[in-house]
């Protein structure tokens, strides 16, 4: 043994947990977003909820990724603490999968065989071949995320090959004897070993793969392995419980204790349950048998699934005590939860490690804040023709609440952008910090409309007939457009931004004219000057409207046809100079709409 073969070991060690990190990492990319939407649907009973929680960490690759998530839908009120539950032991027997698959490193096949394939000698250079071809292929986002996958199961590979290579050398010096002799002599070191490299290592999977590494030495025996997996769950759950407990709400924080519950229940039965089996003779043929990869694997998923089994109807009992052991925040009343809006709860620092989820609950938190907007839109138009000063009130405080939304989505956003570089996610960030900026200003606009509204109030006057008449069909007009511009940001739907533009221009058109009427009706002293001033500040307020509509239409057909990102100024004045024939059609028809309206109004 040199200094050379333990640096081959960490080196492939490096190499195994970059893999799992980047494999999980494209996995988590793939699907995160279809997992959450299953995850609110799919949780009516305990067995379905497991069954959920098992499927999910197989598919990503980690335990503690899917409890972390799930204690964020928790903390966001989209699932309860109790259907939880059952998702927390389905993810604890799921993370026994990575085991079976590096299994693989017991195959023995002939050089002819078909198996050959299988070994990880032929799939780590595979799937390297296979990984970088997607990438450097060109072809959508969604290969190069597959790509990504298969690199990191080739990289995986090659540090286990890498680990195993430099075992087989310490294998003869007498190391791996001498080291798990004594874990065998001492299930209590074994125990704090395994707990140990979990917590540091942050994941179970990667612990046991590297147990498996060490068992192709023939070495391991069972006696020396078995205090060591019991101990890798309760290490790698206290990394889980410490995630969930990040700027989290009670129950989130109750989901990384019922975690722990459950682990350390698994590890005091399972030890009493061996420890039995083996005084009563149950074990003898397997005590001090050497136990290689899949042994390994086999022994872990035996011990998860059978306390999961046998623990299954504790749940409520794991409830109750997490309810004891994390108390209501002081003054969590359910009064002070409506005061601040529900939606605010899905901005949660433990999605920061799927960013793909963090950037869903930003959505939701946007989405909220274009509908108060629109709803205070129409409440401000409602104003100006039936004075309310409590709906005044009320479209005051929705406002402070758009606000605030703005400025906790926008340090949520900041924060994301820390934990990723995914050209994708820096495309939606970008989306989103501008739809930010314009929601935010759709309710200052309305906040401006209400107003005029008291400050007609106030003046003891008001807008003459034909004026409100008038008002009629720009609110019409303006109503349609902001239809399409909610569609627009909701589906990122090309098609309904492309109506945006065309009615915008048309809203120019009626805004200049109904200056000139309102002109001509102050010559004619049909309307009064303080009137009138309020009257020409409100179209402008519209017209601006229109303009925040338009900006997010342009800005949703750049995220989505990347090739106009750098051409998008000139995108729009070719729309405005009359070049594109789907634009001249809905515009004129619009405007002879429109103007009808507006004569007819006259």
């Amino acid at each position: 043994m040199s200094v050379f073969n333990i640096i081959t070991l960490f080196g492939g060690l490096a190499m195994f947990l970059y893999g799992m990190r980047l494999m999980g990492d494209g996995l988590k990319e793939s699907s995160s977003g279809a997992l959450k939407r299953v995850m609110e649907r799919v949780t009516g009973t305990p067995f379905k909820a497991f069954l959920l929680g098992l499927i999910m960490t197989a598919v990503i690759q980690s335990s503690t990724a899917t409890i972390v998530i799930t204690s964020g839908l928790v903390g966001a009120g989209i699932i309860s603490l109790h259907q939880s539950l059952g998702i927390i032991i389905g993810a604890n027997v799921g993370t026994t999968v990575t085991g079976q698959i590096i299994r693989l490193l017991d195959l023995n096949a002939s050089g002819t065989s078909f198996l050959q394939l299988f070994k990880p000698s032929t799939l780590a250079p595979l799937a390297l071949i296979v990984g970088i071809a997607l990438i450097m292929s060109g072809k959508p986002k969604r290969s190069a995320v597959v790509g990504q996958i298969v690199i990191g199961f080739g990289i995986l590979f090659s540090g286990l090959l890498n680990m195993t290579d430099a075992v087989g050398t310490l294998t003869e010096s007498g190391v791996i004897e001498s080291l798990f002799s004594r874990l065998g002599e001492n299930p209590l070191i074994g125990y704090l070993i395994g707990a140990g490299v979990a917590f540091v290592l942050q994941s179970s999977s990667a612990t046991i793969g590297i147990l498996q590494a060490f068992a192709t030495s023939g070495q391991l025996t069972f006696n020396a392995i078995y205090a060591v997996l019991v101990g890798i769950y309760l290490g790698d759950c206290v990394t889980t419980a410490i995630v969930c407990n990040i700027g989290a709400k009670p129950d989130s924080k109750r989901v990384g204790v019922v975690n722990i519950l459950f682990n350390l229940s698994e590890t005091v039965l399972i030890l009493i349950g061996v420890n039995v089996a083996h005084r009563l003779g149950l074990l003898d043929g397997l005590w001090r048998s050497t136990v290689h990869s899949g042994t390994i694997a086999n022994t872990n998923t035996v011990f998860n699934l059978t306390c999961a089994l046998l623990m299954f109807p504790m749940l409520g009992v794991y409830e109750r005590l997490s309810r004891r052991l994390v108390k209501d925040a002081a003054g969590d009343t359910a009064s002070e939860q409506a005061a601040a809006p529900a939606v605010l709860d899905a901005l949660n620092p433990v999605f920061f490690s799927t960013p793909a989820l963090a950037l869903n609950s930003c959505y939701k938190v946007l989405m909220e804040m274009f509908r108060l907007a629109r709803d205070n839109i129409n409440s401000a138009f409602d104003v100006l023709n039936d004075y309310d000063a409590a709906k005044i009130a009320q479209i005051r405080a929705v406002e402070e609440s758009i606000d605030h939304m703005a400025d906790r989505v926008s340090n949520y956003l900041t924060q994301i952008s820390a934990h990723t570089t995914a050209q994708g996610h820096v495309a939606i960030m970008d989306h989103y910090y501008a739809a930010i900026s314009e929601f935010e200003r759709l309710g200052d606009h309305a906040m401006n409309i209400a107003e005029y509204a008291e400050e007609l109030r106030d003046e003891d006057t008001a807008f003459s007939e034909y004026a409100l008449r008038e008002l009629g069909v720009l609110r019409g007009l303006i109503g349609a457009v902001i239809g399409y511009t909610g569609k627009t940001f909701e589906k990122c739907d090309v098609a309904a931004a492309q109506h945006i533009e065309p009615l915008e221009e048309v809203v120019d058109d009626m805004v200049n004219a109904m200056k000139q009427n309102h002109l001509n009706r102050l010559r004619e002293r049909r309307c009064s000057v303080l009137a009138g001033t309020a009257f020409l500040n409100l179209l402008s307020d519209i017209e601006r409207i229109s303009d925040i509509c338009s900006n997010v239409g342009v800005a949703t057909i750049a995220r989505m046809q990347p090739q106009l990102k750098h051409e998008i100024h000139d995108y729009v004045s070719r729309l405005h100079a009359g070049k594109d024939e789907n634009f001249n059609r809905e515009y004129h028809a619009a405007h002879d709409h429109y103007f009808e309206l507006l004569r007819a109004a006259e």
